[in-house]
């Protein structure tokens, strides 16, 4: 093949009913060309989201001139080629209509080589505004759809909610933990392709059967000839060469080549061994000559999702290569809302830091976008398995046939490019649309169904049916044979009864438990439901103070302010977020403090909910919280903000899933401490267990060994509490529990017997002394009381080894600080921090709350 490409990147724009045209940046949307020519305000500023709603009213244009090589022009096919167009949109080239895309997620190529001219090629693109494109078909479709998350009143259309009609990141319309802003723009790579004789479109190396022995692999090659070609089809991996004689036909051609590796070296995801991978070359060749070529790089594993019933009722979990895994992580949502603005590095920052938290899972979560390839790239290469959402969320979508054609196509194209990623173990149709319509259960649902005829529900839930329960697991097993399907997450099975449907104490299936925080549940209900595989459950928190401060003014720091309401995109958060603190802990001195608080309040919810699951493996085999990351500055379920620093949950996470782990907990006076084991290897060593009083004074200790086998889950120590307490004030006292092995602590965890605001906590005197030998990237921390949540901030961008923990009098801590590296593949470099401070609970909460020596 001869094969040449030109990128195109220099583009102008303006708005349909101007003249002015201003410089684009290709790729990119409206809102940020409008915000680097000066033209808006920072669009996550203040209250100016609620001021740049008219953007998405309007008609957009885009505009480049090309010269086109002669060497390109002289090829057989010359195409224009559109990785992503957001969303409508005509394009022209040299005057001539040759595209009317669509949807956001599909690419598209047409051949232009008719209309090319010698000299300046002009190409024009008219984005439709999205939402006069849909305000009609709401019209002709005569009632709503629910789309719960819509702002479609902030976006200045009342209560006409239309997000359900565009093949587009639902989340763009708002969430509530984002803004509402509405693209439209060249948001991925725009190029010409010019080619001749044959292509490689597309190699999948399908795993046919995958064990420590063998792997039985076939090369899929998708192929383009210009005429009818003969040759050979070669592949090669691993230091072999498998070949074929190949006869395609004009036009498009399947070839397929039988492959085998002899005990290939598996990929496994983080904590069960090494993530590896195999660089497949594919080649077209006749005469020694190469006439095209294919890159694929992926692992070979097996994955089932398994599903047995037994005496509780049926399991749900990921089997790797045979082995069940405890799957520990969170929910990915797009890291911003303008998605162009996410450069390699923010992508590798947050991988490196779920694999940095013990994470073996992100859940691609159903509102956001098929992510880009680095992100699943990453995902491989760190050893994170992949839940994939298909792209719908919280809302019930048309079943008109132009609307299931183009779903159909955007699937397929998809799972093509994206199956050959060893990362991804699940496919999931949507987010929680079987359970939020609860077609079978009157009673059940988020009170949907209450608003439609009985015809009309009937419709709508075959049109979801057509979608979810035929389209994609079809598209799923043609193009991705092999690969797991799951209908909707959360869901039970799909049973076609009332018992489909998912609630907090369903034993089968996924659950999605937000009685804490929605219902406002208590914190403890975090061990009351807790089911096969906790998909989603979450529990708010503000970001760090230097975070808010790139949203507001000082004069904007109290909870009820127009920007701290703006930056809370739940309606009743702030408010959640106070009464728990005020049930749950001591009231802050200040505001910035609340700010502060409000972290250690969600790390503290999440440690139950994380634990509580973990404890109970094997019946719970998996924990993914919600949320991994915020695509803006804002008050949020994220452990990690939107500028990428660590919450006080990311540094819960890390300790909490560790793949050894302890947890403690008490219940019904008796105090339990179990060890969790995620890894194939026996665990032997020593429990230790004191209680010390909050100067230190060392008041019960035991020591127990431990010889746990692999993967397991139980209780490594009981006792009651007044065995432990032996009369001592239960708000002055911490159990300390640690896993030795020789000299190493393999977990260490305290335990209160009391919640926080019940503890008589006085002010510590932290000591931050520099290790000798670090350079001033290590640190000791002692103190002379308990201090509780201590917590260390610094000048410079990045993360502590350890943080929000524990300090108790003769037990010093050392803490390394890990620097955010913007060069290079390294995400993270031992580094010097800058300016430190240490503060702990008592420095934030009010003065008349801390105990007096």
């Amino acid at each position: 093949m001869n094969k040449n490409m030109l990128t195109l990147t220099k583009w102008n724009f303006k708005a349909s009913d101007e003249t002015e045209w201003l410089p684009a940046q290709v790729p990119g949307c409206v809102h940020t060309d409008l915000l680097r020519n000066g033209k808006i305000p920072d669009p996550f500023y203040g209250t100016n989201e609620h001021d740049l709603q008219w953007i998405d009213k309007k008609d957009w244009e885009y505009e480049t001139v090309v010269e086109i090589d002669p060497q390109l022009q002289a090829q057989a096919k010359v195409e224009l080629v559109f990785e992503g167009l957001d969303t409508y949109a005509d394009v022209y080239f040299n005057g001539v209509k040759v595209l009317e895309a669509d949807n956001m997620f599909r690419s598209w190529r047409v051949d232009v080589k008719s209309l090319v001219k010698a000299d300046g090629n002009a190409i024009r693109i008219r984005f439709r505004s999205p939402i006069q494109e849909d305000l009609p078909k709401l019209e002709k479709l005569g009632y709503p759809l629910p789309a719960s998350n819509d702002q479609s009143e902030l976006g200045g259309l009342g209560d006409r909610k239309v997000s359900i009609f565009a093949r587009k990141a639902p989340y763009h319309y708002g969430w509530d933990w984002g803004p509402r802003f509405v693209t439209s723009g060249i948001w991925r790579e725009a190029r010409i392709e010019a080619w001749s004789g044959v292509r490689l479109d597309d190699v999948f190396i399908r795993q046919d059967e995958i064990t420590a022995a063998s792997a039985k692999l076939t090369a899929v090659a998708s192929i383009e000839a210009e005429q009818a070609w003969q040759g050979k089809l070669r592949v090669s991996a691993a230091g072999q060469v498998w070949e074929k004689e190949v006869q395609l036909a004009e036009g498009s051609n399947t070839v397929e080549l039988e492959l085998a590796i002899a005990e290939p070296k598996l990929w496994w995801c983080r904590g069960l061994g090494e993530a590896h991978l195999y660089d497949f070359q594919v080649e077209l060749a006749r005469d020694q000559h190469t006439a095209a070529s294919y890159q694929v790089r992926t692992g070979l594993r097996s994955v089932r999702l398994m599903r047995e019933k037994d005496e509780r009722g049926t399991s749900f979990y990921i089997e790797l290569n045979g082995t069940p895994v405890f799957a520990k992580g969170a929910n990915h949502i797009p890291n911003d809302s303008f998605l162009t603005e996410v450069t390699a590095e923010r992508y590798r920052h947050e991988i490196a830091s779920a694999a940095e938290s013990n994470m073996n899972m992100l859940r691609i979560w159903g509102g956001g976008i098929y992510e880009e390839k680095v992100f699943y790239d990453l995902c491989d290469e760190y050893g994170l398995m992949v839940w994939q959402d298909f792209m719908f969320a919280c809302s019930m979508y048309p079943g008109d046939k132009a609307f299931l054609e183009n779903v159909r196509l955007e699937a397929e194209e998809n799972i093509v490019r994206l199956r050959n990623h060893p990362s991804i173990v699940l496919w999931c149709g949507n987010n929680e649309i079987d359970s939020a319509w609860a077609h079978y259960d009157e009673n059940a649902g988020w009170g949907w169904k209450k608003d439609y005829t009985h015809e009309q529900r009937e419709r709508i839930w075959a049109d979801y049916e057509s979608i979810f329960h035929r389209i994609l697991p079809e598209a799923v097993a043609s193009y991705a044979p092999g690969a797991e399907y799951w209908p909707s997450s959360p869901l039970v099975s799909l049973s076609g009864d009332k018992d489909q449907h998912a609630n907090p104490s369903t034993t089968s299936g996924d659950i999605h438990y937000w009685g804490v925080w929605h219902n406002t549940e208590p914190f403890d209900n975090y061990n009351v439901y807790v089911g096969r595989f906790m998909s989603e459950y979450g529990f708010q928190s503000f970001p760090e103070p230097k975070t808010v401060r790139t949203y507001a003014e000082e004069s904007d720091m109290e909870l009820e302010s127009k920007v701290m309401l703006a930056h809370q995109k739940n309606g009743a958060g702030n408010r959640l977020i106070k009464s728990y603190m005020e049930l749950y802990y001591h009231e802050p001195k200040d505001f910035e403090a609340f700010l502060h608080m409000s972290q250690i309040q969600q790390g503290e919810a999440m440690k139950m909910a994380i634990e509580a699951h973990r404890r109970n493996k094997p019946y719970c085999m998996g924990t993914l919280y919600w949320q991994m990351n915020d695509c803006w500055p804002v008050a949020s379920w994220a452990g990690m903000d939107y500028l990428g620093r660590w919450k006080a949950l990311q540094y819960v996470a890390k300790r909490s899933f560790r793949d050894v782990s302890l947890s403690v907990d008490s219940r019904e006076q008796e105090v339990r401490v179990h060890l969790v084991s995620d890894v194939n290897e026996p665990v032997r060593g020593t429990l230790r267990v004191q209680l010390f009083d909050f100067d230190g004074k060392e008041l019960y200790a035991s020591e127990h060994p431990v010889d746990a086998e692999a993967q397991a889950s139980f209780v490594a120590f009981r006792a009651a509490e007044d065995e432990l307490l032996q009369g001592h004030d239960p708000s002055r006292v911490v159990l300390l529990a640690q896993l030795l092995q020789k000299d190493d602590v393999l977990d260490s965890k305290t335990h209160y017997f009391v919640n926080d605001k019940a503890l008589r906590l006085r002010r510590p005197n932290i000591r931050v002394s520099e290790v000798d030998g670090s350079g001033g990237t290590a640190f000791v921390l002692e103190s002379d009381v308990l201090a509780r949540h201590v917590w260390l901030s610094q000048e410079e961008e990045g993360f502590y080894s350890d943080n929000f923990f524990d300090l108790i009098p003769g037990i010093p801590v050392t803490v390394s600080f890990n620097r955010r590296n913007a060069a290079g593949e390294t995400p993270f470099v031992t580094g010097r921090p800058g300016q430190v401070e240490v503060r702990s609970m008592a420095d934030c909460i009010d003065p008349a709350a801390v105990v007096s020596v």
